[in-house]
């Protein structure tokens, strides 16, 4: 790519500058700029990158891709280039759809309400077994993200990228810079209701990544989801691919043993039955390997390789990090983000650990809206099921989760309620007993991960 595709694709303004000049490795945080960079301004909510092109470019960058700055003394980078754009987020996603069009590798775009990263890493874990393999990392997944890592592009022969949403269009945008060869939607659930106001809302949203799908491209979803298989019924569009455990789906999982640390089952894959290891334990990784050998199949992967590629994932810090403390004290750090579907998962989690008692110590769900008081009560019918030795809740919508457990039988001295973390700290540090399995989690905000790293002092 050179400047004059960017200047062609963007309708930029050469402000100073080569049009013939090569442009590589983009950055957009002046803190990590590297020699020969293309530095692209963004405004973000507390500061505008824009005004940093200067020192982007002294620190070595070669090229800077701005908007709404009054450019003054270009000359003094006679040796550098400088673009004027209309908007440079939107530039951004511009350049990153043109790099993705000088590519014919299949691209698989994941997005859903629960399991995104989870699932996109087992994937490219899988699809990396038979292809150079580039994929989204840590949480690059928005307006910003997605086009970071398509521009990272070089001879990778596949792409994996994950795709978040908390408003409609968001996953159309996306799309249209990524352009899937297959859409994964791991699961339609309650994340972000309080924005989009119903489960129905937050289905059309994700179904926004089929507007860009490749022709002749396949959906993957995950079968047992309710309104996705209502969708799969009454849709005749989209050729789709199904995996699940309880509906007839192409890729099923049966004889399933779940562990402290992995978890078993089998699989019939071109009608030969296969034993597949995932060294996460809970049924939900189960749910993720299953949309991985989905992947692998219609990449004609050999089942041998998909297999060895879900048994050699490794899980993102902070997503059912499983750690041990003194005393054979199990921490179960799953405090990255929370959401109603994502709390009954790492719950279903704790109960099906091996362990002396069972302690889960929840915090608040966050962009729940009008729904919040009603969705933390779920959690905490939910907790009341499963028959925990201890409830801990921290937070002011938390509180909801306690009383819902105690009026739906919890014994109350089982329930404590804290405000903040460090309470919840002090309690667990004087009452925790050997062999205890606990269970941390919330949305990110909640900074479960200062309880998490007190335990482990």
């Amino acid at each position: 790519m050179k400047v004059r595709d960017i200047l062609k694709v963007t309708k930029g303004k050469l402000i100073i500058g080569n049009l013939e000049e090569e442009c590589e490795n983009f950055c957009t945080d002046t803190r990590k700029i590297q020699k020969d960079d293309i530095y692209v301004g963004i405004k973000g909510e507390k500061f505008d990158g824009n005004e940093y092109y200067e020192e982007a470019l002294e620190k070595g960058a070669k090229v800077a891709i701005i908007s709404g700055i009054d450019v003054k003394n270009p000359e003094k980078f006679t040796n550098k280039t400088i673009i004027l754009v209309e908007d440079s987020l939107i530039a951004f996603g511009q350049i990153a759809a043109y790099k993705r069009s000088l590519y014919n590798i299949p691209v698989i775009q994941v997005t859903g309400s629960v399991g995104k990263t989870s699932t996109r890493d087992i994937i490219a874990n899988v699809v990396r077994m038979q292809y150079k393999t580039l994929q989204t990392e840590g949480n690059l997944n928005n307006s910003i993200g997605l086009p970071t890592t398509i521009l990272k592009l070089k001879d990778e022969e596949a792409l994996v990228v994950e795709s978040g949403m908390n408003h409609f269009g968001e996953i159309r945008y996306l799309g249209k810079i990524a352009k899937p060869t297959i859409a994964v939607i791991t699961n339609v659930g309650t994340a972000h209701i309080g924005l989009l106001g119903s489960r129905e809302n937050i289905l059309k949203a994700k179904l926004e990544i089929l507007e860009n799908l490749k022709p002749d491209g396949y959906v993957v979803i995950n079968n047992d989801n309710d309104l996705l298989h209502k969708w799969k019924e009454e849709d005749n569009k989209y050729k789709k691919y199904t995996f699940g455990i309880e509906n007839d789906s192409d890729v099923m999982a049966y004889d399933i043993n779940i562990y402290n640390d992995y978890s078993t089952y089998k699989v019939k894959i071109n009608e030969v039955e296969y034993n597949v290891t995932v060294p996460v334990s809970g049924k939900h990784f189960v749910y993720n390997s299953l949309c991985a050998i989905a992947i692998g199949n219609l990449l004609n992967i050999s089942p041998e390789k998909i297999i060895e590629g879900i048994r050699g994932f490794e899980l993102t810090k902070r997503r059912m990090e499983v750690d041990k403390i003194k005393d054979n004290i199990t921490i179960i750090n799953d405090s990255y983000n929370a959401s109603y579907d994502s709390m009954v998962a790492a719950i279903d989690y704790l109960k099906e650990f091996i362990g002396k008692r069972k302690i889960a110590v929840l915090g608040d769900m966050f962009e729940l809206g009008n729904f919040a008081e009603e969705l933390h009560r779920k959690v905490g019918e939910y907790v009341a099921k499963k028959d925990l030795d201890l409830l801990i809740t921290v937070g002011e919508n938390s509180k909801f989760i306690a009383k819902q457990a105690i009026e739906n039988g919890m014994n109350s001295n089982k329930v404590i309620e804290f405000k903040a973390n460090n309470e919840a700290v002090n309690y667990l540090k004087s009452n925790i007993k050997n062999e205890d399995v606990i269970l941390l989690k919330a949305a990110n905000g909640m900074k479960f991960i200062e309880i998490f790293n007190e335990l482990k002092k």
